[in-house]
């Protein structure tokens, strides 16, 4: 299927995935990000029981401590981050990155990002980022890590906590860093700078967007390119910032209010426009974007406070938008025309969760049980065609589901399963 969401030739051919391909998935959402697998020849029902288990990693951190991050791959290995105890309470953990054998899930090398989050709904929850022979990773507490793949040995770190007085979110950092050419993009949200870009090979701080008193989001970055002009995008806890992708210059600020400042889905831009949703009632808006003599503006074209989506993410595909909702219903699933905001079809489905798409379905998560359906995405209606639960679960499983190399790679708690999903 044809996807609506319109990223450049220029977009594509410069982030710079050494790796990208069928066989990798090295960023959240994949090597477009855009959540769209380029996986073919796969599973249009699923046995009874669900897919052939190959593996089953647990010890990806601690139980106490249970992650939310999934996984990047490339070149034959799987990253993914995780809490380890570093005390005699729960009040101490550390922040760790492991590389795990694609084939057999087994531990390669892990290393320790500093300490780790033990607030409310502890462990780390960004995806590492996967970039040639590099991986980047940033933890729940703000420290960002450059890495050498294969070894797991450091090259370069930062804390952006203190180096730009950045205040903690209530639920820590959650973005997954961006890698665009030889730019790495984070969003700290401190007083010294919202936005920044380091040199990816050597730390060096590039460009800044000035600070404010906006806290960082919980979303991962959107590259669009609009008119001539590469802009990212992204939710800080108060709304939509869109930000000059060669200098910095803040271009905009759609407010975008939520309960407890909860921001968490990646924009999604087409035909100079941008899509955003939020949970906790506040729903989706379409803008429409104009720029004039090097001045953003947004208009609002509707409003739906239904498609509520808090952190699951969304799969758009020929003008529909799929995806949960959060407190319409107590989260259910939704289709919605993106032309105008009308729902077209609802359904509780497998409950309030994450989503993927691959060869014409949807992976769709539960997440408060583990259970897994495999969807066919259509405006008539929503068509489960098959389902199973993942075994000893507990707690939220908000990790979102990753196709790769005929896999399916789901994680939950401390665990990461690997099934195979080939015809």
């Amino acid at each position: 299927m044809k996807s609506v969401l319109t990223f450049t030739l220029s977009f594509l051919l410069s982030v710079s995935f050494l790796h990208g391909g069928e066989s990798s998935w090295p960023m959240f959402h994949g090597p477009k990000g855009d959540n769209l697998s380029p996986e073919t020849a796969l599973l249009k029902v699923w046995p009874e029981g669900g897919p052939k288990l190959l593996w089953k990693r647990d010890g990806i951190g601690n139980t106490e401590f249970p992650g939310y991050s999934t996984v990047a791959i490339g070149d034959g290995r799987a990253f993914v981050t995780g809490n380890v105890k570093a005390g005699e309470d729960d009040k101490q953990a550390n922040a760790f990155v492991y590389c795990l054998d694609v084939k057999t899930g087994e531990i390669l090398w892990k290393y320790d990002n500093g300490p780790g989050w033990t607030g409310h709904y502890p462990g780390d929850r960004s995806t590492p980022t996967l970039d040639g022979a590099r991986l980047y990773a940033l933890s729940a507490m703000g420290r960002l890590v450059c890495l050498d793949a294969k070894t797991g040995k450091k090259i370069w770190d930062c804390n952006l906590l203190d180096e730009y007085e950045a205040a903690l979110a209530r639920w820590a950092y959650s973005e997954s860093v961006l890698i665009d050419g030889d730019k790495l993009i984070v969003w700290p949200g401190g007083k010294k700078a919202a936005v920044v870009a380091f040199d990816k090979k050597t730390g060096k701080v590039l460009w800044t967007t000035p600070g404010s008193d906006d806290v960082a989001g919980y979303a991962t970055t959107l590259i669009f390119e609009m008119d001539g002009r590469r802009m990212y995008a992204n939710m800080n806890q108060k709304g939509l910032l869109v930000v000059d992708a060669n200098t910095g210059e803040k271009l905009l600020f759609h407010e975008h209010i939520t309960k407890y400042d909860i921001n968490a889905t990646i924009p999604y831009y087409f035909d100079g426009k941008l899509l955003i949703t939020s949970g906790y009632g506040t729903g989706s808006e379409l803008l429409q974007l104009k720029l004039t003599d090097g001045k953003l503006t947004a208009a609002q074209l509707w409003e739906n406070k239904k498609f509520d989506n808090q952190h699951g993410g969304i799969i758009i595909l020929d003008g529909v938008v799929y995806g949960a909702s959060h407190h319409y219903k107590g989260g259910i699933w939704l289709a919605m025309k993106l032309a105008d905001g009308e729902i077209l079809w609802e359904n509780r489905g497998v409950g309030q969760g994450c989503v993927s798409f691959a060869d014409g379905m949807l992976y769709c998560m539960g997440e408060k049980d583990g259970t897994v359906g495999l969807v066919k995405p259509t405006p008539d209606g929503y068509e489960e065609i098959s389902r199973f639960t993942l075994p000893e679960t507990a707690g939220m499983a908000w990790a979102h589901p990753v196709i790769c190399g005929k896999k399916l790679f789901l994680r939950y708690g401390d665990v990461v399963y690997c099934f195979a999903v080939a015809k």
